[in-house]
């Protein structure tokens, strides 16, 4: 199967894909607030950057979207059908990145949570989820 858009179209198209601020991380920061929850974004002195911390609680959240991170069992979460000889590296280098961000944190005394995409379409489940992982002890307490 080839692509429907032009070299061009598609550059221009991919350009518009964010890092930080995207849909699904907006909403579950929004939600946090509304739980009264106060936090800090996109930290660079930790490893991979988690899109929200509580330095406080050493907790951080990533809120993954399911196709770049690689979502097993998510339909959004495949592989293109064309050029794997491009995605198949890019997508793995994702995850494979992601596990090492994710042993570093919890090797410091972190608590990480993993937000897909596809988790922010049930708003009471997630609340519940985040509010759990917030108010639970941490690991070695």
């Amino acid at each position: 199967m080839t692509d429907t858009l032009t070299h061009q179209e598609r550059s221009r198209c991919m350009a518009l894909v964010r890092s930080t601020d995207t849909k699904p991380e907006l909403l579950v920061r929004r939600m946090l607030w509304r739980m009264g929850f106060r936090y800090r974004v996109h930290m660079r002195d930790l490893p991979g950057k988690p899109d929200i911390v509580f330095r406080k609680r050493k907790k951080a959240i990533f809120v993954n979207g399911c196709f770049w991170h690689m979502h097993e069992g998510c339909a959004r979460g495949r592989l293109p059908k064309s050029r794997l000889e491009f995605w198949m590296p890019k997508l793995e280098g994702n995850k494979a990145r992601d596990a090492r961000n994710l042993k570093s944190l919890v090797e410091a005394g972190w608590s990480v949570l993993v937000i897909w995409e596809c988790e922010t379409k049930n708003g009471a489940a997630l609340e519940e989820r985040l509010r759990r992982f917030l108010t639970e002890l941490a690991n070695d307490e």
